[in-house]
């Protein structure tokens, strides 16, 4: 597929032109949302345990990469929790294969390449195969699990091996969702405005 195709198909709203001056609100808009999310961050607590921005802000720009639809950012949230499952894979799988006396620099390369083996298939996978939001959330997924300043995600590393799985899945799902949900706000807003202010244009 063409760059410009691509471009259409994950942005359509681009097809509609509108001048300057009315798109001017586009941007203002879009930095509305985005410092929304980090005040989002700082009043969190404690409805919000487990929204990380860092990961929300990425999930948001994910929504788009996907296509812009509801289909896509579905799509992006099961390949997000599929990376964190993989992510798991390879952790478990590496510390198995240390334990059959391989060393660590051995053992995980072997456990990403059997494990990134079904990623790859997931493929052909209805609903599991946008393959990008799987690598995005594997990165995430890793990043959370071994970040420096961990105890500023709840004392993440204090706790036992499989609770601390699940809760930096629930830290990656949770800040995933709420990516989607600036997603869906920003397609539903832009479209209508820009159709709105394509429809007044041409009135004139």
């Amino acid at each position: 597929m063409s760059g410009a195709a691509t471009a259409r198909r994950t942005a359509p709203w681009q097809e509609q032109s509108v001048s300057f001056g009315k798109f001017l609100f586009i941007p203002f808009f879009i930095a509305l949302l985005a410092s929304s999310m980090m005040v989002l961050e700082t009043y969190k607590e404690p409805t919000l345990h487990h929204y990380l921005s860092w990961i929300s802000f990425q999930a948001w720009a994910m929504y788009f990469l996907a296509g812009c639809t509801l289909k896509g950012g579905g799509k992006v949230m099961l390949g997000y929790l599929g990376g964190a499952l993989a992510s798991v894979a390879i952790m478990e799988l590496a510390g198995l294969c240390e334990g059959w006396g391989l060393s660590k620099a051995a053992a995980v390369p072997i456990a990403v390449f059997i494990v990134v083996i079904p990623v790859i298939s997931a493929e052909r996978v209805p609903g599991f195969n946008f393959v990008p939001a799987w690598f995005v959330g594997a990165g995430f997924y890793f990043a959370l699990i071994t970040l420096s300043d961990a105890e500023k995600l709840h004392g993440l590393n204090k706790l036992p091996k499989w609770d601390k799985y699940l809760e930096a899945g629930l830290h990656l799902m949770v800040s995933c969702a709420i990516g989607q949900v600036y997603g869906i706000v920003t397609v539903f807003i832009r479209k209508r405005y820009e159709a709105m202010a394509k429809g007044s244009g041409k009135g004139k």
